[in-house]
């Protein structure tokens, strides 16, 4: 259980270091952005995250129980990787806009490409191992589709 307890905190730091990236932008140059019109109301982000950072980290410790029967290292390493992506997108999402413009938009569509290929790997790597861990990211696999569409919604209306 220590080590689902690690999972959990891990998650919570990407989710906290998107949250310092997002609380004051949201209020900021996001409220005021030509959205899509499938964009969901922004009090349902928080919650829709904390329910997929909990399962993600779940099929991930799942995972991790399988290392003395499996090898565990590629889907793991998947997981860190996707993990490491999901963290970086928000930065770049939401902070480097009012630096940088619409030219931080298009980065941050290009990481969360990377991201929808990274979480479809890492559920292709766990699947194997652990099934219920590969379906428990389905969620979030098509959470994070859902947000390439917002992003690149969100990119190309403010072009």
């Amino acid at each position: 259980m220590l080590a689902l307890l690690a999972f959990l905190v891990i998650a919570s730091a990407v989710a906290a270091l998107g949250s310092i990236a997002t609380i004051t932008q949201v209020d900021g140059w996001y409220a005021d952005a030509d959205r899509v019109a499938w964009s969901p109301p922004n009090a349902l982000f928080g919650p829709v995250w904390t329910v997929l950072y909990a399962l993600m980290s779940v099929a991930a410790w799942l995972v991790w129980r399988e290392k003395d029967r499996r090898d565990v290292r590629r889907p793991l390493t998947l997981y860190v990787v996707q993990l490491v992506l999901n963290a970086i997108w928000t930065p770049v999402f939401f902070g480097l806009y009012p630096a940088v413009g619409v030219a931080a938009l298009w980065a941050a569509v290009a990481i969360i490409v990377a991201l929808d290929v990274l979480v479809l790997l890492t559920m292709l790597a766990f699947w194997p191992v652990r099934r219920a861990a590969a379906v428990l990211l389905v969620p979030y696999g098509a959470w994070v589709l859902f947000a390439t569409t917002l992003n690149v919604g969100i990119a190309v209306l403010q072009s």
